[in-house]
Parts: structure tokens; sequence; C-alpha cells
């Protein structure tokens, strides 16, 4: 339970899972209740991340919410002093200068909201995500539904091979597996390291498709 907000106390929440989980609609979900709520709430996303929209957070629901884009984690912090809420999504998208950066913002009395990927397409940790999951107060893990047996997902498994890390995409080159379906990239490939908030390749996205 997310206690009752009080003058001058941040925290940290995180929202992390595989692809098709659901991270990015309950982001929005917790963004529009603070809303409702007439909190003072500023909302961003990596420039990297215009698959659905550019100005928008998207989910593979199709449900949105009004964002700033940014370039990098340092921009958040510039903008969103006034803010009483501040979300953040598709966090692996950014450098590890995001954990400084909330850390700043829970210590001005902040809720941070963070969603984004916890492992790459390899199953391997995303940076900065387990960095933001050490120091967070609250952390959500949700699971997908495996597209190959229908058990609990918590994995991502690219359909192309492709050696960088960050290929933007949804659907249409990837799929949640549970771990017993997920399968790893050979060992032996070499993977290319995108800069924070930059792509090395973008793959077109096919239509929203409606997350479990």
């Amino acid at each position: 339970m997310v206690p009752i907000i009080q003058r001058n106390v941040g925290w940290i929440e995180v929202i992390c899972g595989c692809m098709f989980s659901g991270k990015s609609e309950e982001l929005i979900r917790r963004l529009k209740r603070a809303l409702i709520g007439r909190q003072k709430v500023s909302i961003f996303k990596p420039k990297i991340d215009n698959r659905y929209s550019k100005d928008h957070i998207v989910s593979h629901s199709e449900l949105k919410i009004h964002s700033e884009v940014v370039e990098n984690a340092r921009e958040i912090l510039e903008r969103s002093l006034e803010s009483q809420v501040v979300g953040i999504d598709e966090a692996q998208f950014f450098d590890n200068d995001l954990v400084e950066v909330c850390q700043k913002l829970a210590n001005m009395g902040k809720r941070v909201i963070v969603a984004g990927l916890d492992m790459d397409y390899r199953g391997i940790p995303f940076d900065p995500m387990p960095q933001l999951l050490a120091v967070a107060e609250y952390i959500y893990k949700l699971q997908a539904i495996c597209v190959i047996c229908g058990n609990p997902a918590t994995f991502t498994y690219r359909t192309i091979e492709d050696p960088n890390r960050v290929v933007v995409g949804a659907n249409n080159i990837y799929e949640a597996r549970c771990r017993n379906c997920f399968q790893a990239p050979p060992e032996g490939r070499k993977e290319k390291q995108a800069p924070a908030a930059q792509a090395e390749k973008v793959t077109p996205e096919t239509p929203p498709v409606e997350e479990s």
C-alpha cells in the first residue's frame, strides 16, 4: 500500500517487468489518479521512444497520457522542481544518471514513479533498473502471458537477430515468454551498446496490441 503523502516526505516507486506486462498502463493509472487528486504532476519519456507518439506515453493497450520528451535524465530534474509527483517511463533507455536524479527528487519530498524493463532481450539486468530497484521504497514486478505456453512471463524474447542491445519495437519483434520457453541468444554473439537515450536501430512497429 502507498502511504498517505505527508509534507516533505518523498519516495521512489519502481514498476518493472518484461514487455507486454502492463508497466506503462500501471504508470498511467497512477499518474491519472494523482492528477484527479489535483496534485502537480510532471511526466517524462526518453526521446528514443517514439513508437506510438512523440509527446504521449502510450501503452500497448492504447492508454495514453501527455508527457514531456527529454534527451537525458538531468533534464527531468530541471523540469520538475515545482511538481509533487514525477512520472518516468522507459527508464532502461536512460543512463545511470537517472538513479541520482530520482534520489534527489525523492529527497526533495516528491513522489517519483518509474517504469521500465528489468531485463534485456538476453535476460540480463537492464541498467539503470537494478540500481533503481535497490534504492526504491516500493517495487512492483508485473508479469505478462507467455505467447508459447500461456504461463506467467517475465522474459522478453527478441524474434529477430540483431546484436544491438537497444532496438525499439513492439510485438513486431518482441514476445513475452516464461522461463521455460525463453531462449537467450548464443553467448558468442557480440553485443553493441547503444549510447544512453539513443538507439542503434529503430524497427517499425505494428499497431498497439492489448496487454494482459
